[in-house]
Parts: C-alpha cells; structure tokens; sequence
C-alpha cells in the first residue's frame, strides 16, 4: 500500500480508496442511511431535503424532456446554463464572468472538487489546506489527486479558525486552499478576517484558492461573501457551486466552476474524462432557478432559519449544547453527559435509532484519524426536514432523555 497523509489511503496499484483502517467499507452516511431505514428512524443524517423544490423549476425540467433535450450536452454546458451563471454571479456578488470562457458545468459540486483538484495538484510534494472538520470528499480527492493534507482545525463553540495557525498551514508547498463557507459539517460562515488571511497567504505562497460554496443561498445572518470578489483574488480563485442546495435537487448534480479562463480550461482538462457531460434537461431547468427573483432566495433562507431555530431549541430541550449555525443545512451539538464516562459520537450515533428513533452523523466522520478525538463529543444534524419531521425528531429525542 502506497500511504497517503490524510484520511484516506490509495492502493499502489491506484486500483481505489480505502479507509484509514484498510477497509472499503461504506461511508458513514450510508451506513446511518441504512439503520435509518432498518428501524423506522427519522433521517437528520444525511443533508437532502424532504421537499421538492420549486415548480419553475420542476416544470422546466419536464418541459426539456418533452421537447427533446435528453441527449449528451455541450462538453461546457448549454449555454442557456452558462449565461445564467454568469448573471447570477454579477447579480448578486458583482462578479462579470464570461460564460463562454470563465464557466463550465460539472455533475454536482463533488466533481468540480475533484476534477479541480485532479487538474492542479502535480504531484506528492503539493499540498492543500483545508478546515477541519471537513466534507468527507475533500480528503478522498487530495488522494486521489496524491498530494498531502494539510488540516487547520476549527473548534467548538464558534468553529473560526485561529489565523495563527492557518498562517502556520500554509507554505511555499500549499498549492491549494479549499475553503468552503458556508462551511459543512459545522455551518459556521467564516469572518471577513479570515477571508481577507487566506487571500493574503494564497498571494504570498502562490497557492490557488478553491471554494464551495453550495449553500451560498442559506446563510441566515449577512449576505454571503464570496472570495473570489476580494481584491487580488480573482484571479487565483475557483468558485465552486451547484443547483442541488438552492433548489433542493440535490439528485440532479448540477453544478459548475467559475473563474479565470485558465484556470478554468485546466479543470475542463479532466473533467471531461471523468463524467465527460451530465444532466442535460436539468441543465435548463437549474438556469429558471438561477433566474427567480430574489424573493425566492429570500424565502429559502428564511424557512431554512425557522427550521434552524426549531431543531435548536429541541436539542436544547433534549440536554444537548448546541453550536447555532450560521448557515447551511447543519447544526452541531454536543452530546449530553450522562455520567457513564466519556462520550463517543459514532457510538452514540449508532445507538440513536434504536433509543430515540433518529439518525445523526458523528462529527469525527469529517475529520482524519489523528484528530477526530478532538470531536469525540460532537454530532451533526440535518435541519433540511419538513417542519413536522424536525418536531417529531425534537419530541423523540427529548423521550430518550
């Protein structure tokens, strides 16, 4: 076995991934799937909603299918697609991008990470720093990609990085910074000043920023900051997004990568090895959703705070502490002390459905090996759930204690 640092480990012969244990064993969010199913559990797991997004959007889609669009894309994407990018991104954030040269469209967010990551990594002696904990993929594609993993962690409460030590993550070896605001699993939304340290660090080592940003669209408390619109960063940043978040498609995998043209092309490079073109009649449909007013984009964050709170204040009721999100689906709290010695979040999670009839994700899920004790005590829940779900899950959870 070829050892790779991070959570995740190659074989010699690149035939696949295993687990820091050596096994290929399913994802922590398959498996909470599956007690989920198994014992009638309410699934606060895994971040897909259950609701249907809006009609535009659904009609749109089956419009495309009735009148034939059902055939391989453009290797960039439909340009009706292309060009809504380019005004969502100066609508809201002032960004002017090219569709024809600065924008491409990718399955989902998770494969405009790894083909960005595949494209600029050239070899073991790269690095990428990222936040830890953090979205399990991000490990998986760095080895994949078989560079090193770089972790600056973040800490309970408040989850923002210590800048010292991101100052200490980042070298002349850093060739990426994956920032991803708002962040997944903790929902934390990082402050202006770390923003600002990690264009300052990209600038000074030469490092290209890359960033999802998928749940740009819930943030609860200010607009959403992206890097790319700092000075001095545009043009070493990727920006990655996608639909699935925004319009709760998440089985669509529609999603796309926007920056500099160069850049750009690098990563269309290997994209079009990987899944070549997907999704063409949801391509259509995801550019109507791009396309609604603001007082849509309004609307889901709002309902999506409501639910925040609602869930919130369960887990409290529940014993839980609880860090309050300031975006995304997530809500991280920690697990109640029962005076039975020390907490273990995948054990607690494994023993949830049968106690309480709920599913959540240990939190050391995010993180690698050498420091998923410093989230031992963590769980994530999902707040993506109709509102009577979420009271249901509040009221079992309460029972159980």
């Amino acid at each position: 076995m070829q050892e790779i640092p991070g959570a995740w480990r190659r074989t010699s012969a690149g035939a696949g991934l295993l687990a820091p244990d050596g096994s290929a064993r399913p994802t922590i969010f398959a498996e909470m799937s599956a007690l989920a199913a198994a014992t009638g559990a309410i699934n606060l797991g895994q971040g897909f909603p259950d609701e249907d997004g809006p009609d535009a959007v659904l009609t749109a889609a089956r419009d495309a299918i009735a009148h034939g669009v059902n055939q391989y894309p453009p290797g960039r994407g439909i340009p009706d697609l292309l060009s809504a990018i380019s005004e969502h991104q100066l609508r809201f954030y002032g960004l002017r991008i090219d569709p024809h040269r600065d924008v491409i469209v990718t399955a989902g967010a998770t494969e405009a990470l790894a083909s960005t990551l595949l494209a600029l990594i050239d070899g073991p002696d790269d690095e990428v720093v990222v936040f830890e904990p953090y979205y399990d993929s991000y490990a998986a594609c760095v080895a994949l990609a078989g560079a090193r993993l770089v972790t600056v962690p973040l800490r309970w409460p408040h989850f923002q990085p210590d800048l010292d030590q991101l100052r200490d993550a980042v070298s002349d070896r850093t060739r990426i910074i994956l920032v991803n605001d708002p962040h997944n699993p903790t929902g934390a939304v990082f402050t202006a000043e770390v923003r600002d340290e990690v264009v300052r660090l990209a600038e000074k080592h030469d490092a290209v920023i890359v960033t999802d940003e998928v749940y740009e669209h819930l943030i609860f408390d200010e607009p959403h900051v992206p890097i790319a619109t700092l000075p001095g960063a545009w043009e070493r940043t990727l920006t990655i997004s996608s639909g699935g978040k925004t319009f709760s498609t998440t089985g669509w995998k529609i999603g796309w990568v926007s920056g500099p043209s160069a850049l750009v092309d690098a990563v269309l490079a290997v994209k079009q090895f990987l899944t070549y073109v997907n999704g063409a009649p949801f391509q259509p449909a995801i550019a109507t959703g791009l396309r609604l007013p603001d007082t849509y984009f309004a609307a889901i964050a709002s309902a999506l705070r409501a639910k925040r709170d609602l869930l919130g204040t369960g887990l409290r009721a529940a014993g839980f502490e609880v860090s309050v999100p300031s975006g995304s689906y997530f809500t991280v709290a920690r697990i109640p002390d029962r005076g039975d010695g020390p907490a273990d979040a995948a054990d607690f999670c494994r023993a949830l459905p049968a106690r309480a009839g709920v599913v959540a994700i240990p939190l050391t899920a995010f993180a690698g090996p050498e420091h998923r004790g410093d989230y031992a005590e963590l769980v994530r829940f999902a707040a993506c759930k109709r509102v009577e779900v979420l009271e249901e899950a509040a009221a079992r959870l309460g029972a159980m204690l």
